[in-house]
Protein backbone atom coordinates (compact mmCIF):
# COMPACT_ATOMS: atom_id res chain seq x y z
CA UNK A 1 0.00 0.00 0.00
CA UNK A 2 1.32 3.16 -1.21
CA UNK A 3 1.36 6.45 1.56
CA UNK A 4 0.06 9.94 -0.12
CA UNK A 5 3.00 12.02 -0.88
CA UNK A 6 2.85 15.59 1.11
CA UNK A 7 0.16 17.65 -0.50
CA UNK A 8 1.63 21.53 -1.80
CA UNK A 9 0.79 24.58 0.34
CA UNK A 10 3.28 26.60 2.94
CA UNK A 11 2.28 27.66 6.29
CA UNK A 12 0.15 30.34 6.89
CA UNK A 13 -3.44 29.37 7.84
CA UNK A 14 -4.07 26.12 9.99
CA UNK A 15 -3.81 24.35 6.50
CA UNK A 16 -1.85 26.50 4.67
CA UNK A 17 -3.28 28.94 1.92
CA UNK A 18 -6.31 28.17 0.10
CA UNK A 19 -5.23 25.58 -2.87
CA UNK A 20 -6.58 26.98 -6.98
CA UNK A 21 -8.48 24.79 -8.89
CA UNK A 22 -5.10 23.54 -10.34
CA UNK A 23 -3.70 22.41 -7.14
CA UNK A 24 -6.92 20.50 -6.20
CA UNK A 25 -7.30 18.67 -9.24
CA UNK A 26 -3.68 17.19 -8.68
CA UNK A 27 -4.36 16.45 -5.81
CA UNK A 28 -7.35 15.00 -6.34
CA UNK A 29 -5.26 12.65 -8.92
CA UNK A 30 -2.68 11.48 -6.35
CA UNK A 31 -5.58 10.80 -4.11
CA UNK A 32 -7.73 8.80 -6.69
CA UNK A 33 -4.35 6.88 -7.30
CA UNK A 34 -3.41 6.35 -3.56
CA UNK A 35 -7.30 5.23 -3.12
CA UNK A 36 -7.20 2.73 -5.80
CA UNK A 37 -3.73 1.75 -4.65
CA UNK A 38 -5.07 0.90 -1.47
CA UNK A 39 -7.86 -0.86 -2.76
CA UNK A 40 -5.41 -3.25 -4.73
CA UNK A 41 -3.67 -4.43 -1.66
CA UNK A 42 -7.08 -5.05 0.55
CA UNK A 43 -8.10 -7.15 -2.08
CA UNK A 44 -4.89 -8.67 -2.45
CA UNK A 45 -4.29 -9.59 1.31
CA UNK A 46 -8.34 -10.37 1.27
CA UNK A 47 -7.35 -13.15 -1.38
CA UNK A 48 -4.39 -14.42 -0.07
CA UNK A 49 -3.77 -18.12 0.74
CA UNK A 50 -2.42 -17.70 3.47
CA UNK A 51 -4.94 -15.98 5.45
CA UNK A 52 -7.52 -18.07 3.74
CA UNK A 53 -5.48 -20.83 5.76
CA UNK A 54 -5.67 -18.94 9.15
CA UNK A 55 -9.16 -18.39 8.68
CA UNK A 56 -10.28 -22.29 8.54
CA UNK A 57 -7.52 -23.24 10.84
CA UNK A 58 -7.77 -24.45 14.52
CA UNK A 59 -4.88 -22.47 15.87
CA UNK A 60 -2.71 -22.68 18.77
CA UNK A 61 -0.12 -20.58 20.59
CA UNK A 62 1.22 -17.69 19.33
CA UNK A 63 -0.30 -17.94 15.71
CA UNK A 64 -3.90 -17.98 17.30
CA UNK A 65 -2.80 -14.62 19.35
CA UNK A 66 -1.40 -12.99 16.60
CA UNK A 67 -4.20 -13.72 14.08
CA UNK A 68 -6.94 -12.71 16.50
CA UNK A 69 -5.13 -9.32 16.51
CA UNK A 70 -4.90 -9.53 12.98
CA UNK A 71 -8.42 -10.15 12.32
CA UNK A 72 -9.00 -7.01 14.05
CA UNK A 73 -6.42 -4.83 12.02
CA UNK A 74 -8.30 -6.29 8.54
CA UNK A 75 -11.59 -5.15 10.26
CA UNK A 76 -10.40 -2.00 10.85
CA UNK A 77 -8.59 -1.48 7.74
CA UNK A 78 -11.87 -2.00 5.60
CA UNK A 79 -13.18 0.50 8.08
CA UNK A 80 -10.62 2.69 7.39
CA UNK A 81 -10.52 2.17 3.89
CA UNK A 82 -14.63 3.22 3.78
CA UNK A 83 -14.46 6.08 5.62
CA UNK A 84 -11.22 6.83 3.01
CA UNK A 85 -13.84 6.52 0.28
CA UNK A 86 -16.92 8.10 1.51
CA UNK A 87 -14.53 11.48 2.01
CA UNK A 88 -12.66 11.30 -1.56
CA UNK A 89 -16.36 11.18 -2.94
CA UNK A 90 -17.41 13.94 -1.03
CA UNK A 91 -14.20 16.09 -2.50
CA UNK A 92 -14.95 14.78 -6.00
CA UNK A 93 -19.09 15.83 -6.22
CA UNK A 94 -17.71 18.93 -4.45
CA UNK A 95 -15.88 19.76 -6.81
CA UNK A 96 -17.54 18.85 -9.89
CA UNK A 97 -20.61 20.60 -8.47
CA UNK A 98 -19.28 24.09 -10.70
CA UNK A 99 -16.42 23.62 -13.59
CA UNK A 100 -15.00 26.91 -12.28
CA UNK A 101 -14.87 26.95 -8.05
CA UNK A 102 -15.99 29.78 -6.27
CA UNK A 103 -13.35 31.04 -3.43
CA UNK A 104 -15.66 29.84 -1.02
CA UNK A 105 -15.70 25.87 -2.87
CA UNK A 106 -11.66 26.17 -3.10
CA UNK A 107 -11.48 26.96 0.95
CA UNK A 108 -13.73 23.86 1.70
CA UNK A 109 -12.01 22.01 -0.82
CA UNK A 110 -8.64 22.87 0.95
CA UNK A 111 -9.79 22.25 4.08
CA UNK A 112 -11.11 18.82 3.35
CA UNK A 113 -8.16 17.79 1.50
CA UNK A 114 -5.52 18.89 4.45
CA UNK A 115 -7.18 19.35 7.57
CA UNK A 116 -9.05 16.28 9.92
CA UNK A 117 -12.16 16.14 7.88
CA UNK A 118 -12.54 12.71 8.07
CA UNK A 119 -14.59 10.85 11.17
CA UNK A 120 -14.22 7.23 12.04
CA UNK A 121 -17.05 6.28 14.59
CA UNK A 122 -15.03 4.83 17.80
CA UNK A 123 -16.85 1.06 17.43
CA UNK A 124 -15.60 1.29 13.53
CA UNK A 125 -12.07 2.97 14.79
CA UNK A 126 -11.00 0.94 18.03
CA UNK A 127 -12.75 -2.51 18.16
CA UNK A 128 -9.54 -3.72 20.88
CA UNK A 129 -7.80 -1.34 22.50
CA UNK A 130 -4.62 -3.55 21.91
CA UNK A 131 -4.69 -2.18 18.14
CA UNK A 132 -5.45 1.40 18.84
CA UNK A 133 -5.04 2.56 22.53
CA UNK A 134 -8.17 3.16 24.79
CA UNK A 135 -11.64 3.11 23.04
CA UNK A 136 -13.07 6.26 21.59
CA UNK A 137 -16.21 7.78 20.50
CA UNK A 138 -14.43 8.93 17.30
CA UNK A 139 -11.25 9.59 15.59
CA UNK A 140 -10.50 12.17 12.90
CA UNK A 141 -7.67 12.00 10.46
CA UNK A 142 -6.50 14.00 7.80
CA UNK A 143 -6.54 11.88 4.45
CA UNK A 144 -2.78 11.56 5.14
CA UNK A 145 -2.82 10.35 8.39
CA UNK A 146 -5.59 7.74 7.37
CA UNK A 147 -3.18 5.94 5.00
CA UNK A 148 -0.49 5.97 7.12
CA UNK A 149 -2.67 4.39 9.83
CA UNK A 150 -3.70 1.47 6.95
CA UNK A 151 -0.41 1.59 5.59
CA UNK A 152 0.91 0.92 9.36
CA UNK A 153 -2.33 -2.06 10.26
CA UNK A 154 -1.29 -3.70 6.77
CA UNK A 155 2.21 -4.37 7.29
CA UNK A 156 1.31 -5.56 10.55
CA UNK A 157 -1.16 -8.32 9.01
CA UNK A 158 0.44 -8.71 5.73
CA UNK A 159 3.62 -9.89 8.18
CA UNK A 160 1.68 -12.27 9.82
CA UNK A 161 0.03 -14.29 7.00
CA UNK A 162 3.06 -14.08 4.97
CA UNK A 163 5.11 -15.79 7.18
CA UNK A 164 1.86 -18.42 8.28
CA UNK A 165 1.59 -18.98 5.04
CA UNK A 166 5.58 -19.43 4.64
CA UNK A 167 6.04 -21.91 6.88
CA UNK A 168 3.02 -23.79 6.19
CA UNK A 169 4.33 -23.72 2.18
CA UNK A 170 7.60 -25.46 3.52
CA UNK A 171 7.40 -27.31 6.54
CA UNK A 172 4.17 -29.77 6.58
CA UNK A 173 5.32 -31.04 2.39
CA UNK A 174 8.55 -31.68 3.70
CA UNK A 175 7.50 -33.34 6.85
CA UNK A 176 5.25 -35.82 4.62
CA UNK A 177 8.48 -36.70 2.38
CA UNK A 178 9.97 -37.31 5.12
CA UNK A 179 7.33 -39.65 6.86
CA UNK A 180 6.84 -41.40 2.96
CA UNK A 181 10.47 -41.93 3.65
CA UNK A 182 10.41 -42.82 7.01
CA UNK A 183 7.60 -45.57 6.16
CA UNK A 184 9.76 -47.41 3.49
CA UNK A 185 12.89 -47.58 6.18
CA UNK A 186 10.42 -49.35 8.67
CA UNK A 187 9.09 -51.99 5.92
CA UNK A 188 12.85 -52.60 5.37
CA UNK A 189 13.54 -52.83 9.13
CA UNK A 190 11.44 -55.40 9.62
CA UNK A 191 12.39 -57.67 6.54
CA UNK A 192 15.70 -57.62 8.53
CA UNK A 193 14.32 -58.22 12.13
CA UNK A 194 14.77 -54.91 13.20
CA UNK A 195 12.34 -54.32 15.46
CA UNK A 196 11.36 -51.96 18.23
CA UNK A 197 12.83 -53.34 22.20
CA UNK A 198 14.91 -55.73 20.13
CA UNK A 199 17.35 -53.19 17.96
CA UNK A 200 18.55 -49.75 18.66
CA UNK A 201 17.81 -48.65 15.10
CA UNK A 202 14.10 -50.23 15.90
CA UNK A 203 13.84 -47.56 18.98
CA UNK A 204 15.15 -44.98 16.86
CA UNK A 205 12.51 -45.45 14.18
CA UNK A 206 9.67 -45.21 16.33
CA UNK A 207 11.02 -41.45 18.34
CA UNK A 208 11.52 -40.54 15.09
CA UNK A 209 8.14 -41.58 13.58
CA UNK A 210 6.48 -39.43 17.03
CA UNK A 211 8.89 -36.63 16.41
CA UNK A 212 7.33 -36.04 13.20
CA UNK A 213 3.81 -36.12 14.01
CA UNK A 214 4.22 -34.29 16.86
CA UNK A 215 6.46 -32.13 14.54
CA UNK A 216 3.42 -31.96 11.90
CA UNK A 217 0.73 -31.25 14.26
CA UNK A 218 2.54 -28.05 15.95
CA UNK A 219 3.34 -26.78 12.49
CA UNK A 220 -0.03 -26.99 11.39
CA UNK A 221 -1.31 -25.70 14.29
CA UNK A 222 0.82 -22.75 15.09
CA UNK A 223 2.85 -21.79 12.34
CA UNK A 224 4.27 -18.92 14.06
CA UNK A 225 6.39 -20.90 16.36
CA UNK A 226 8.64 -22.17 13.45
CA UNK A 227 9.24 -18.64 12.02
CA UNK A 228 12.56 -16.77 12.28
CA UNK A 229 12.17 -13.13 11.43
CA UNK A 230 15.15 -11.62 9.46
CA UNK A 231 17.30 -9.80 11.99
CA UNK A 232 17.17 -5.74 10.74
CA UNK A 233 13.70 -6.39 7.85
CA UNK A 234 11.23 -4.61 8.75
CA UNK A 235 9.74 -5.75 4.98
CA UNK A 236 6.29 -8.22 5.81
CA UNK A 237 7.66 -11.55 5.46
CA UNK A 238 10.97 -11.21 6.23
CA UNK A 239 12.79 -14.15 7.76
CA UNK A 240 12.31 -17.49 7.03
CA UNK A 241 10.69 -20.77 8.38
CA UNK A 242 12.73 -22.81 11.40
CA UNK A 243 13.33 -25.96 10.15
CA UNK A 244 15.83 -27.28 12.85
CA UNK A 245 13.85 -30.18 14.45
CA UNK A 246 12.43 -31.20 10.83
CA UNK A 247 16.44 -31.40 9.79
CA UNK A 248 17.48 -33.31 13.18
CA UNK A 249 14.85 -35.97 12.32
CA UNK A 250 16.02 -36.18 8.77
CA UNK A 251 19.84 -36.66 10.27
CA UNK A 252 18.28 -39.17 12.56
CA UNK A 253 16.40 -41.11 9.90
CA UNK A 254 19.53 -41.10 7.54
CA UNK A 255 21.53 -42.75 10.02
CA UNK A 256 18.77 -45.66 10.72
CA UNK A 257 18.63 -45.95 7.13
CA UNK A 258 22.35 -46.64 6.82
CA UNK A 259 22.51 -48.87 9.76
CA UNK A 260 19.43 -50.96 8.29
CA UNK A 261 21.14 -50.69 4.78
CA UNK A 262 24.36 -52.28 6.73
CA UNK A 263 21.95 -55.09 8.48
CA UNK A 264 20.75 -55.50 4.15
CA UNK A 265 24.49 -56.52 2.90
CA UNK A 266 25.12 -58.73 5.82
CA UNK A 267 21.94 -60.65 4.68
CA UNK A 268 23.31 -60.47 1.60
CA UNK A 269 26.93 -61.76 1.63
CA UNK A 270 26.33 -63.57 5.58
CA UNK A 271 27.34 -66.75 3.71
CA UNK A 272 30.41 -66.00 2.27
CA UNK A 273 31.66 -64.19 5.13
CA UNK A 274 30.79 -67.40 7.22
CA UNK A 275 32.67 -69.58 4.91
CA UNK A 276 35.28 -67.20 5.36
CA UNK A 277 35.14 -67.10 9.28
CA UNK A 278 35.36 -71.05 9.40
CA UNK A 279 38.74 -70.86 6.60
CA UNK A 280 40.21 -68.43 9.07
CA UNK A 281 39.53 -70.13 12.18
CA UNK A 282 40.67 -73.52 10.48
CA UNK A 283 43.86 -72.44 9.78
CA UNK A 284 44.50 -70.94 13.13
CA UNK A 285 43.24 -74.51 14.34
CA UNK A 286 45.75 -76.33 11.85
CA UNK A 287 48.72 -73.75 13.28
CA UNK A 288 48.20 -74.51 16.87
CA UNK A 289 48.03 -78.54 16.20
CA UNK A 290 51.39 -77.85 14.23
CA UNK A 291 52.87 -76.08 16.73
CA UNK A 292 51.90 -78.36 19.76
CA UNK A 293 53.89 -80.91 17.74
CA UNK A 294 56.84 -79.29 16.67
CA UNK A 295 56.85 -78.06 20.96
CA UNK A 296 56.78 -81.90 21.26
CA UNK A 297 60.14 -82.39 18.58
CA UNK A 298 61.63 -79.45 20.56
CA UNK A 299 61.90 -80.71 23.88
CA UNK A 300 62.89 -84.14 22.62
CA UNK A 301 65.33 -83.00 20.22
CA UNK A 302 66.87 -79.51 22.05
CA UNK A 303 67.93 -79.48 25.65
CA UNK A 304 68.12 -76.30 28.04
CA UNK A 305 65.95 -74.46 26.43
CA UNK A 306 62.49 -73.06 27.35
CA UNK A 307 59.65 -73.69 24.90
CA UNK A 308 56.66 -71.83 25.25
CA UNK A 309 53.05 -73.49 26.53
CA UNK A 310 50.93 -73.82 23.60
CA UNK A 311 47.18 -72.71 23.59
CA UNK A 312 44.37 -75.25 23.01
CA UNK A 313 41.83 -74.92 20.09
CA UNK A 314 39.78 -71.72 19.88
CA UNK A 315 36.40 -72.81 21.14
CA UNK A 316 34.81 -70.51 22.15
CA UNK A 317 35.07 -68.60 18.74
CA UNK A 318 33.84 -71.81 17.43
CA UNK A 319 31.05 -71.13 19.65
CA UNK A 320 30.19 -68.09 18.59
CA UNK A 321 30.44 -69.33 14.98
CA UNK A 322 27.67 -71.70 15.52
CA UNK A 323 25.54 -68.75 17.11
CA UNK A 324 26.32 -66.77 14.28
CA UNK A 325 24.81 -69.84 11.58
CA UNK A 326 22.04 -69.99 13.42
CA UNK A 327 21.29 -66.77 13.47
CA UNK A 328 21.29 -66.33 9.86
CA UNK A 329 19.26 -69.61 9.73
CA UNK A 330 16.29 -67.72 11.39
CA UNK A 331 16.75 -64.35 9.48
CA UNK A 332 18.42 -62.82 12.50
CA UNK A 333 20.49 -60.22 10.46
CA UNK A 334 20.03 -57.10 12.86
CA UNK A 335 21.81 -59.80 15.85
CA UNK A 336 23.90 -61.36 12.75
CA UNK A 337 25.36 -58.16 12.02
CA UNK A 338 27.31 -57.04 14.93
CA UNK A 339 28.13 -60.15 16.22
CA UNK A 340 30.10 -61.39 12.41
CA UNK A 341 31.79 -57.97 12.87
CA UNK A 342 33.72 -59.14 16.05
CA UNK A 343 33.77 -62.44 14.94
CA UNK A 344 35.91 -61.53 12.10
CA UNK A 345 38.12 -59.29 14.17
CA UNK A 346 38.72 -61.92 16.34
CA UNK A 347 39.43 -64.38 14.14
CA UNK A 348 42.40 -62.77 12.77
CA UNK A 349 43.11 -62.30 15.61
CA UNK A 350 43.76 -65.90 16.85
CA UNK A 351 45.10 -66.69 13.62
CA UNK A 352 47.78 -64.17 14.25
CA UNK A 353 48.60 -65.38 17.98
CA UNK A 354 48.37 -69.03 16.61
CA UNK A 355 51.41 -67.95 13.76
CA UNK A 356 53.47 -66.10 16.94
CA UNK A 357 53.32 -69.07 19.32
CA UNK A 358 54.19 -71.48 15.94
CA UNK A 359 57.07 -69.01 15.57
CA UNK A 360 57.82 -69.21 19.15
CA UNK A 361 58.14 -72.94 19.49
CA UNK A 362 60.25 -73.56 16.86
CA UNK A 363 62.41 -71.00 17.54
CA UNK A 364 65.40 -73.21 19.31
CA UNK A 365 64.88 -75.54 15.91
CA UNK A 366 65.70 -72.46 13.43
CA UNK A 367 68.20 -71.82 15.62
CA UNK A 368 69.68 -75.32 15.43
CA UNK A 369 69.27 -74.91 11.49
CA UNK A 370 71.27 -71.90 11.30
CA UNK A 371 74.32 -73.00 13.29
CA UNK A 372 74.03 -76.45 11.06
CA UNK A 373 73.90 -74.19 7.94
CA UNK A 374 77.18 -72.04 9.54
CA UNK A 375 78.96 -75.04 9.84
CA UNK A 376 78.51 -76.67 6.41
CA UNK A 377 79.24 -72.67 5.01
CA UNK A 378 82.52 -72.73 6.76
CA UNK A 379 83.19 -76.60 5.90
CA UNK A 380 82.97 -75.49 2.13
CA UNK A 381 84.73 -72.93 2.60
CA UNK A 382 87.55 -74.91 3.99
CA UNK A 383 87.05 -76.89 0.94
CA UNK A 384 87.78 -74.70 -1.61
CA UNK A 385 90.99 -73.76 0.20
CA UNK A 386 92.28 -77.17 0.35
CA UNK A 387 92.61 -77.29 3.69
CA UNK A 388 89.72 -79.66 4.46
CA UNK A 389 92.12 -82.26 5.91
CA UNK A 390 93.50 -79.99 8.84
CA UNK A 391 93.71 -81.99 11.89
CA UNK A 392 92.49 -79.36 14.18
CA UNK A 393 89.57 -78.17 11.84
CA UNK A 394 88.45 -82.13 11.66
CA UNK A 395 88.28 -82.33 14.95
CA UNK A 396 86.67 -79.04 15.70
CA UNK A 397 83.89 -80.02 13.03
CA UNK A 398 83.38 -83.48 14.63
CA UNK A 399 83.11 -81.90 17.74
CA UNK A 400 79.88 -79.15 16.46
CA UNK A 401 78.74 -81.91 14.22
CA UNK A 402 78.50 -84.58 17.31
CA UNK A 403 76.48 -81.78 19.16
CA UNK A 404 74.40 -80.18 16.36
CA UNK A 405 73.23 -83.47 15.16
CA UNK A 406 72.38 -85.71 18.09
CA UNK A 407 69.35 -85.77 20.68
CA UNK A 408 69.16 -83.66 22.55
CA UNK A 409 70.85 -80.73 21.59
CA UNK A 410 72.30 -78.46 23.73
CA UNK A 411 72.00 -74.99 21.93
CA UNK A 412 74.60 -73.46 23.60
CA UNK A 413 77.09 -75.61 23.75
CA UNK A 414 77.01 -76.22 20.05
CA UNK A 415 77.01 -72.30 19.58
CA UNK A 416 80.49 -72.50 20.99
CA UNK A 417 81.71 -75.24 18.96
CA UNK A 418 80.67 -73.60 15.85
CA UNK A 419 82.29 -70.71 16.54
CA UNK A 420 85.48 -72.38 17.90
CA UNK A 421 85.43 -73.94 14.45
CA UNK A 422 85.09 -70.32 12.60
CA UNK A 423 87.88 -69.28 14.78
CA UNK A 424 89.96 -72.10 13.88
CA UNK A 425 88.78 -72.00 10.21
CA UNK A 426 89.87 -68.09 10.57
CA UNK A 427 92.98 -68.44 11.89
CA UNK A 428 94.13 -71.09 8.96
CA UNK A 429 92.43 -69.30 5.98
CA UNK A 430 94.36 -65.77 6.74
CA UNK A 431 97.88 -66.85 6.08
CA UNK A 432 96.07 -68.72 3.20
CA UNK A 433 95.16 -65.89 1.39
CA UNK A 434 98.17 -63.77 2.12
CA UNK A 435 100.25 -66.49 0.56
CA UNK A 436 102.42 -67.61 3.59
CA UNK A 437 102.86 -71.21 4.53
CA UNK A 438 100.21 -72.09 6.92
CA UNK A 439 101.45 -72.85 10.70
CA UNK A 440 101.47 -76.27 11.68
CA UNK A 441 98.87 -76.41 14.42
CA UNK A 442 98.28 -80.12 14.77
CA UNK A 443 99.02 -80.35 18.42
CA UNK A 444 96.56 -78.18 19.62
CA UNK A 445 93.77 -79.11 20.99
Amino acid sequence: MGVAGPFPGSAGTPHGPVMDRDEVDRALARLGAEHEAVETSLLALQDHAGRRLLEGAELTGVTKERWATAEQSITLLWNYFDAYTAALTDIRELRARRRWSSREDLAELTERLRGRSVTVAGQAAAPAPSLTGPARLSEQFTLEELVARMNELYAAALDMVVAADAVWSALPARIDLLSAELQRTRSLARSVGVRPGEHPSGDDLEDITDELSTLRAQVVSDPLAFWRPAPGSSAPGGGRPDTDRYDRAARALEDVRREIEAVLRVRQDSEERLLRLRDVLSRADRTLTEARSARGEVLAKIAASEVPAVSGPPTALQERLATAAEYRRHSQWHRLSPLLESLEREAEDELHRARESLTAVTAPLAVRAELRGRLDAYKAKVARHGMAEDPLLIERYDAARRMLWSAPCDLRAAEQAVLRYQQAAAEVLVPRQGGAEPEDRRGDS
